[in-house]
């Protein structure tokens, strides 16, 4: 499939130049037009019909997607390749004002997709604890905890009391490289922690994280870690679920219901999936906006 309108006149363009001023071999040639057929269908399938209202999101949306359908990495990759010699020709012609593919890093675009946890397992995994028991109602905590803000393990567990604003429904990370950032708490999880709060407050209390561990102290990895095998099994959930899949199920879920990709990107703390390295920043209001409207347990 290929886009019939300017887009594919563009196409058409670009492989005849493919042709008669690179020497592109005939296999190559065939291969660029079914790609960029495929990727010109789904741009103007998405209301794109110019060049210049392409944007990196647009992009990556595109492959993202080839990845969901089950497209191989190497043939991902092959279809960056062909996608970014298009922008470039387009650019260097002078048909378009800039390049949005400039600068992806293809082995971060390409890599295998994350497994995730269905919407109907992530309802069992959080109900699993038994909230009956002291434990149950921190770990209830702990896992929502995951699921409503996609966060690692590591800032899970190191995760300071004083970061957790109930009052405004956000609770401030420290990421990687030290970088703060805002996460928006949905009204599951901020009734989990108020849960169990009090119960913190009941046993000893030697640290000032968000969960402690029997004796009071600052939680590690591994015991968070237990917390979620443990209700993994009791939900009788048959993949190997990790924390870190937690945080895949958080993002995937999010952008399956239509969130913004820059929105979710900012709430896990990441930089662009294509280079790692444009962070583009946005509002608390933006967040809370987009967790409550996209998140399924807001």
């Amino acid at each position: 499939m290929t886009a019939s309108g300017h887009l594919g006149r563009l196409l058409d363009q670009f492989l005849e130049a493919s042709v008669f001023e690179s020497g592109l071999a005939d296999k190559s040639l065939e291969a660029y037009a079914h790609d960029l057929g495929v990727y010109t269908a789904y741009l103007e399938e998405a209301g794109i019909t110019e060049p210049n209202a392409i944007t990196r999101d647009h992009v990556l949306s595109h492959l993202i997607s080839l990845r969901k359908e089950g497209l191989s990495a190497r043939s991902a990759a092959r279809h960056l390749s062909a996608i970014r010699r298009f922008h470039r020709f387009l650019r260097d012609e002078r048909l378009a004002d800039r390049d949005p593919a400039e600068g992806m890093d293809s082995p971060r675009l390409i890599r295998a997709l994350p497994h995730v946890l269905s919407a109907l397992e992530v309802e069992r995994l959080l109900d699993a604890p038994d909230v009956s028991r002291k434990h149950g109602v921190r770990d209830a905590a702990i896992l929502e905890l995951f699921y409503a803000c996609g966060l690692r393990i590591s800032e899970l567990a190191q995760l300071p009391l004083r970061e957790v604003s109930l009052e405004e429904s956000v609770v401030r990370v420290r990421g990687k490289g030290s970088k703060m950032r805002l996460v928006p708490l949905g009204s599951r999880a901020i009734g989990r922690i108020r849960a169990y709060l009090p119960v913190r407050a009941e046993g000893k209390v030697l640290d000032d994280t968000l969960f402690l561990s029997s004796r009071g102290r600052r939680m590690s990895r591994s015991s968070v870690w237990v917390v979620v095998k443990r209700a993994a099994q009791a939900a009788n959930i048959q993949q190997n679920v990790t924390p870190h899949m937690l945080r895949h199920s958080f993002a995937t879920h999010l952008l399956d219901h239509g969130a913004d990709l820059r929105a979710v990107q900012e709430m896990l703390g990441h930089a662009d999936v294509a280079t790692t390295q444009i962070y583009t920043h946005v509002s608390v209001d933006r967040l809370s906006r987009a967790h409550k409207d996209f998140h399924p347990r807001s």
